[in-house]
């Protein structure tokens, strides 16, 4: 089945499915209150309030006002980014030794967010430097000129991951001079460029800005090479579905799950010319410089920042205050990367060595490739270049300037700007001070003679598909590596139990056979306490932590609903400057005076409302009123709204988030946080037995927020259970995130770190459920049963089993609420006395 024909289904009504869903009977609700059309609108009696709490008199789409809240938080954190970066720095200016030394932690943090963490290949190995390519029609010379030769080469950059993986090379072009070079500098183009455009070997560039061409007339040597372009040629995978996902896009969301990054490997292809340069200065000693436009100057300013080889770095018409990154089109996208650095601490990273701004334009790019009948939708919508604003650009250098000042080398830092910006990259003037920085003396000899490519109709597309294969190739297997690295990470829990399958000295596979249960439930009792560091790691470094609620909850409610069995209100409370959080308590009318009754919390999913799961009068084909008809059995229900609604308005959240070391589900966390604690003080809440359920987004909530939370009692994974990081990753499914749409769901080196069954153990000794429908089309039921089949061994490796469970029923992606009723029963222990 292809893509197109997996969107007509899953898109259709469950029916479609070929399934008739369960039919749920209605609550009571035959006095519910008349409220108006639009969700969370004002209804009569404003006074009808929850005891102790004001009245709520918001008005309008209250989900649409949250989201809002949460971009206003935003922009006021990116607004003092810079001014808060000064707390992560610890600058020694006593000598250069000691501020290499004091800036090392903040190089190895950017190593790490933008991905260049492997070691390259070692260019004194037999396999490194550049190799000539050539066919019987194709030969490795491809031009000649006064001076120099020009070569089709390759290097290798980084070895194979396992047997099956490619190793990940570079390929571009060599520019060889006739004699000695007055320096070793690699030219890196704009990711539209092709390295033959920046020789004048192909059009499309204009001869003014052929940087290369005048770098190697000038007696360099020069290496450039071919970056992953922004076209979308090559995304998707043939067969199941082509997307207009850039191929940087393409490569940026697999890779950014696996802690790699599009831009890291780029940078490691820099660096592995770098390699090559100081290999060959063994024989013949000359400065390294780098130089790039574009994208490719982001790579120039990134390869400097770290590493101490490159003598002189030139980066044109990228430069720029980096607060607006979430702009930018999401192959730039760095976890991170704003809250410590922007391009002024980029440029202290280079001092004391020689960097050159040109300010000049810059790529013009107004969203990703056009849909068509061949590349369906699925990229990210947002995200543009300009050319950086001169004035911006030069404040922004001015910002570096005391990096260099404190290293006495202020004039080791030059700002170069032609027409107020508007001329083309590679100006002379700034070539010429390139030149001399790198070699005092050296001069600017331009030839402008055209360049005639030998190779007949040489085409850079193969190139480009060759290098994008390998990419792809390289992160999968990063991928497949994945769990040996998640093992490496839990295995410092320290708990006494040998590794998912060891056979026990009994010869089986049940290490609590050959124990007293006692033994593994006191493992579980510890299993808390042993995982907090884990716990801390992933709310920090994968999902991204804010403080808990600053704010007093200052609860403001009002009553929505009126059934025979339960009263409903909507219920505002206040988390962070202007972030709150909605939802809707749903309280039975039977409770007693004193007495405390256990509360579920019910989640919608993805462009969901708190409505659509607590009114009886909304059957939803997805959640069937489940918290009503659980209020009716006599369950406190409350059905927060999550910031999960409006499609790209929500979705921006990650995009500026992302800059920040921030989430969607860093404000989830919080909004749950406020909301158990408020819960907790209700003198009908038994706040022990507070359990979690939630379909889709929601059940992606009950896996990254109840696990993390002490609060929750139990947590219910409805429609969403899988294999994450296959479903986020995999180039060979219907199944995979990479086609469609939702560019939201990636989150830094979570490979690496858990899958959706670490996530779920960390529940433990706490219940945990999954509920999956056998036409789900979230993923096929042997990845969901495969990856559960991890918790139901961890839970009974601890004598726990009973606190798990899962049930497959013969329905599509809905609330079947029939186990998992139970499941609730019995472990928040309602009806009392009940099992």
């Amino acid at each position: 089945m292809n893509r197109r024909e997996f969107l007509h289904r899953s898109t259709s009504a469950s029916l479609a499915l070929g399934v008739a869903p369960r039919s749920f009977p209605a609550p009571t609700t035959n006095a519910m209150l008349d409220a108006e059309t639009l969700p969370g609108a004002a209804v009569p009696s404003p006074e009808a309030t929850l005891a102790g709490t004001a009245p709520l008199t918001t008005e309008g789409d209250i989900a649409s006002q949250m989201v809002d809240g949460i971009h206003r938080f935003l922009l006021q954190r990116t607004s003092e980014a810079a001014a808060g970066r000064t707390r992560y720095w610890k600058r020694d200016y006593r000598s250069i030794e000691d501020y290499n030394r004091s800036i090392s932690p903040n190089r190895e943090r950017f190593r790490a967010i933008i991905g260049a963490v492997d070691a390259r290949i070692d260019p004194h190995a037999q396999s490194a430097g550049p190799e000539l390519l050539s066919t019987p029609t194709s030969p490795a010379e491809i031009a000649r000129a006064e001076g120099y030769t020009i070569y089709a080469v390759r290097w290798n950059v980084l070895e194979k991951v396992d047997a099956t993986s490619p190793s990940l090379t570079a390929e571009g072009l060599l520019v060889q001079p006739s004699g000695p070079p007055v320096a070793r500098v690699v030219a890196i183009p704009d990711a539209d460029w092709t390295p033959e455009m920046l020789l004048g070997l192909a059009s499309g560039v204009p001869p003014q800005a052929h940087y290369a061409r005048k770098l190697a007339e000038s007696g360099c040597q020069v290496l450039i090479p071919a970056l992953i372009n922004r076209d979308d040629t090559f995304s998707g995978v043939p067969g199941i579905s082509m997307t207009n996902l850039t191929h940087r896009e393409w490569i940026y969301r697999m890779a950014f799950e696996a802690g790699r990054h599009v831009i890291g490997y780029e940078v490691q292809k820099v660096l592995a010319a770098v390699d090559w340069f100081e290999k060959e200065n063994s024989g013949q000693s000359a400065p390294i410089g780098a130089m790039g436009y574009g994208e490719g100057g982001l790579l120039a300013l990134y390869s400097a920042a770290l590493d101490q080889r490159i003598v002189a770095t030139a980066v044109s018409g990228y430069f720029q205050p980096r607060e607006n990154l979430w702009k930018e089109p999401i192959y730039r996208d760095v976890w991170g990367l704003v809250r410590e650095f922007g391009d002024a601490e980029l440029a202290g990273m280079v001092a004391p060595r020689t960097l050159i701004v040109e300010g000049c334009q810059g790529p013009e790019v107004s969203g990703p490739p056009p849909i068509t009948a061949v590349h369906l939708e699925g990229a990210c919508p947002n995200g543009t270049l300009g050319s950086p604003p001169v004035e911006g650009a030069r404040k922004e250098l001015e910002r570096a300037r005391p990096f260099f000042a404190g290293l006495n080398a202020e004039d080791h830092v030059h700002w170069v700007a032609n027409g107020a910006g508007a001329s083309l990259p590679g100006d002379d003037a700034t070539l010429k001070i390139f030149l001399s920085s790198l070699r005092p003396g050296a001069r600017l000899r331009p030839g402008r003679k055209a360049l005639i490519d030998a190779r007949r109709g040489f085409d850079p597309s193969a190139r480009l598909r060759r290098q994008i294969e390998e990419m792809v190739g390289w992160t999968q297997a990063q991928i497949r590596k994945s769990p040996e690295r998640r093992r490496e990470f839990w295995s410092k829990a320290n708990l006494p139990w040998p590794d998912e399958g060891e056979k026990t000295s009994s010869g089986h596979d049940d290490p609590a056979r050959d124990c007293e249960v006692s033994q593994w439930s006191a493992s579980a009792d510890h299993w808390k306490a042993a995982t907090q560091r884990h716990r801390d790691y992933i709310w920090t470094e994968v999902i991204g932590r804010l403080p808990s609620p600053t704010m007093p909850a200052n609860a403001r409610t009002r009553q929505i609903y009126d059934a025979p069995r339960f009263t409903g209100y909507e219920v505002m409370l206040d988390v962070w400057p202007g972030v709150f959080a909605y939802g809707i308590l749903l309280l039975p009318k039977d409770i007693r005076p004193g007495e405390r009754r256990p509360v579920v919390v019910c989640q919608h999913g993805l462009d969901g409302r708190a409505q659509d799961v607590a009114d009886a009068t909304i059957d939803s084909k997805y959640y069937h009123h489940f918290a009503a008809q659980l209020a009716d059995e006599g369950f406190v229900t409350y059905a927060p709204q999550n910031p999960y609604i409006g499609k790209d308005h929500f979705r921006i959240i990650q995009r500026m988030g992302h800059p920040l070391k921030l989430a969607l589900f860093s404000f989830i966390l919080g909004q749950h946080e406020q909301t158990l604690k408020w819960l907790g003080t209700q003198s009908f809440v038994d706040a022990g037995r507070i359990g979690f359920y939630g379909l889709s987004y929601g059940g992606k909530t009950a896996v990254r927020v109840a696990p993390l939370l002490d609060g929750y009692a139990l947590s219910i994974c409805a429609g969403d259970f899988n294999d994450w990081v296959w479903k986020t990753t995999n180039v060979e499914s219907h199944y995979s995130y990479l086609l469609w749409g939702e560019y939201d769901m990636y989150e830094f080196n979570f490979a690496n770190v858990v899958n959706y069954a670490e996530l779920a153990n960390l529940m433990a000794p706490r219940p945990f459920m999954v509920e999956r429908g056998h036409y789900d089309p979230v993923a096929p039921d042997s990845r969901v049963a495969s990856e559960y089949a991890k918790v139901r061994w961890f839970y009974s490796y601890m004598g726990i089993p009973h606190h798990t469970a899962i049930e497959f029923f013969d329905g599509p992606h809905e609330v079947h609420g029939v186990g998992t009723f139970e499941f609730l029963r019995q472990h928040l222990h309602w009806p009392a006395g009940g099992a």
